[in-house]
C-alpha cells in the first residue's frame, strides 16, 4: 500500500505520518523532495532560500528528484510488499507549482506521470488548515523549507484551495483531515478515518 501525506506547510502532516507509521509492520517512511542521495542534493537546491529558480526550473528539479525516488526507493519497496508512507508526492507539485505558481496543470500531470512511471498512491491524506495558521506554525518551527515559507499568504491560499480542489476531484483516493487543534486531536481524526 502506498499512502501519501499532503498539506500546506505547517499542517502537521509530517508529525501525523510518524504517528500513523506505528500502525504498520516495517513501513517505509520517506519524503519528497528527497529520499535518495541524489534527490536529497536536489532538495537542498529547492529549499535553499538563496536559490533563485525560475518556476519551470523548479518543476523540472522536483520531477528529477521524484523520478530517482520512485526508481530507487518507492517502487522497490512496494514490489517487496512493504507499506510506503511518503511525506509529499505528485499532488504537492500540482498544488504548489500548479495552483500556487499558476503553471499549467495538464503539463504538470503529464510530466509527473512520466517521471513516476504512472505510479499513483492508493490513499492520500490531506491535512487541511487555514493558511494563516499553517504559515505561522511553519515559520515558528524553523527548519529547512525557508524558500517556500518566504511566500506570501496569497500563494498559500492558492495552494490550499488547489489541494481542496484535487481532493474534491478524487474523493475515492483522498481523505481530508481537519488539521486544526492539538496533535492528539488530529491523530484521533486520522484514526477515525482509517477505522
Amino acid at each position: 500500500m502506498f499512502i501519501t501525506f499532503e498539506g500546506i506547510d505547517g499542517s502537521g502532516k509530517t508529525t501525523q505520518l510518524r504517528r500513523l507509521a506505528k500502525r504498520y509492520h516495517d513501513p517505509l517512511i520517506t519524503k519528497e523532495p528527497g529520499g535518495t542521495p541524489t534527490a536529497d542534493r536536489i532538495r537542498a537546491i529547492l529549499l535553499d532560500a538563496g536559490s533563485k529558480l525560475d518556476p519551470l526550473a523548479e518543476v523540472f528539479l522536483f520531477a528529477a528528484s521524484r523520478h530517482q525516488h520512485v526508481v530507487e526507493v518507492i517502487r522497490p519497496a512496494l514490489d517487496a510488499g512493504r507499506v510506503v508512507l511518503c511525506d509529499r508526492y505528485v499532488d504537492a507539485t500540482l498544488a504548489y507549482q500548479g495552483f500556487g505558481r499558476l503553471i499549467d496543470l495538464d503539463r504538470l500531470r503529464a510530466l509527473n506521470d512520466w517521471a513516476t512511471g504512472s505510479l499513483r498512491p492508493d490513499k492520500t491524506l490531506l491535512f487541511d488548515i487555514d493558511e494563516e495558521t499553517g504559515l505561522r506554525r511553519a515559520r515558528g518551527r524553523g527548519g529547512d523549507e525557508l524558500r517556500f515559507e518566504a511566500e506570501d499568504i496569497r500563494f498559500y491560499r492558492r495552494v490550499r484551495e488547489g489541494y481542496l480542489a484535487l481532493a474534491a476531484a478524487e474523493p475515492e483516493r483522498y481523505i481530508v483531515i481537519d488539521a486544526s487543534g492539538s496533535e492528539d486531536e488530529v491523530a484521533q481524526r486520522v484514526s477515525e478515518a482509517f477505522a
